[in-house]
């Protein structure tokens, strides 16, 4: 379960507690990451860094206090801290001779198929060039208003794993595993070695604990993570990232942290369409869903309801059970909810599809992901 010798594209993530110290950022530690990072390198190994801090940084280079909970004063924090950040990693790297390079992201990124792949191909291009790709959220314009926050570099991290197809996620945190309860509620809590399956009891011990004085994640949004990665067929390790040499502890097996196994992988398409936030609700009818489990298109008359505005090529949630690619936008289905599909050429023209979403751009939640 523990062998990662055949492990090639390995995603760190780095929690901001762990880079952060009282007086700022934590330069020992970022030397002592690009060791090891540079030695997974040297082992043929690639390699990226999902990097938390820059709110951070930004934060007590200001002076500030407490956490930063103002919008424009985390995005102020974020432009002051990222360059900081980014300063620490070249240097510390460029003692190895490694390059790194900074990619700054949004979850509308990601959001959007072409913007999705081209990403991908970017960061394709400098993994083969030998580079180390350090990426973050770009915090000075995310906002949790528009929709285009991540939330926390958790999930970012197990996106960016899917994305590019890792093996293994390690993510980096003040917290040494999961739990079966909450160690500081309870002097018994025990650590868990592995999980198999991410089930109702794994997420009861997860309990609903926010993050550290700058950081907004929590085990929640690590279990999240670690079910993202398992779609991609991705290994996540949770470990304190505390620990001497703890990169290089877990690719060579040690019991350490805890072990997230991968899933059934499902295609990079499928993936996308899952991990992209919705940008409405469909409504179907019984026949119509029994349908689509069968593997066959969404027909508009199967269709009974339209909740939001999107375009055609959005995606949607179906009922509360699917997630697919809509070919018409919300004001069409509604105008061709319940009627035969040979009207959908007739109001919108030939060139249109005659179906609202073909069975490879539907993909099923939850247990029944497909």
């Amino acid at each position: 379960m523990r062998d990662f010798s055949q492990s090639l594209r390995v995603v760190i993530k780095i929690g901001t507690a762990t880079l952060s110290t009282p007086r700022g950022i934590d330069t020992a530690y970022i030397a002592t990451l690009a060791e090891q990072v540079a030695a997974l390198q040297a082992s043929g190994r690639q390699v990226v860094l999902v990097t938390s801090g820059a709110i951070g940084m930004g934060a007590k280079r200001l002076g500030l206090k407490g956490p930063v909970m103002d919008l424009k004063l985390r995005q102020a924090c974020a432009a002051i801290g990222q360059p900081l950040l980014m300063h620490e990693y070249h240097k510390a790297f460029a003692e190895h001779d490694v390059i790194v390079s900074q990619v700054l992201l949004t979850a509308e990124v990601l959001s959007r198929r072409k913007t999705y792949l081209n990403l991908r191909n970017a960061v394709e291009s400098l993994l083969r060039l030998g580079v180390v790709p350090v990426v973050n959220e770009n915090d000075s314009v995310s906002t949790a208003e528009i929709g285009s926050a991540f939330g926390d570099n958790d999930r970012l991290s197990a996106l960016v794993a899917s994305k590019i197809d890792a093996d293994v996620l390690i993510m980096l945190s003040d917290i040494d595993a999961l739990y079966d309860k909450d160690p500081r509620q309870y002097a018994d809590a025990r650590p868990i070695d592995v999980v198999q399956d991410i089930t109702a009891e794994i997420e009861k011990a997860a309990g609903g604990k926010k993050g550290s004085l700058y950081s907004t994640g929590g085990m929640k949004s690590k279990i999240a993570a670690a079910r993202i990665a398992a779609m991609a067929g991705c290994r996540m390790v949770l470990a304190n990232g505390a620990e001497p040499n703890i990169v290089t502890r877990i690719i060579e097996g040690s019991r350490v942290g805890t072990l997230f196994m991968a899933g059934d992988k499902l295609t990079n398409r499928a993936r996308w369409i899952v991990n992209c936030p919705s940008q409405g609700l469909v409504r179907v009818d019984a026949g119509a869903m029994a349908a689509l489990r069968r593997r066959k298109s969404l027909l508009p008359s199967g269709v009974i309801g339209v909740e939001g505005r999107f375009g055609a090529g959005a995606v949607v949630m179906i009922n509360d059970a699917a997630k697919a690619v809509t070919s018409l936008s919300a004001d069409e289905l509604r105008d061709l909810a319940g009627k035969h599909s040979t009207e959908i050429r007739d109001r919108l023209g030939p060139a249109r599809r005659d179906v609202v979403a073909v069975p490879e751009d539907i993909v099923f939640l939850g247990n029944d992901v497909s």
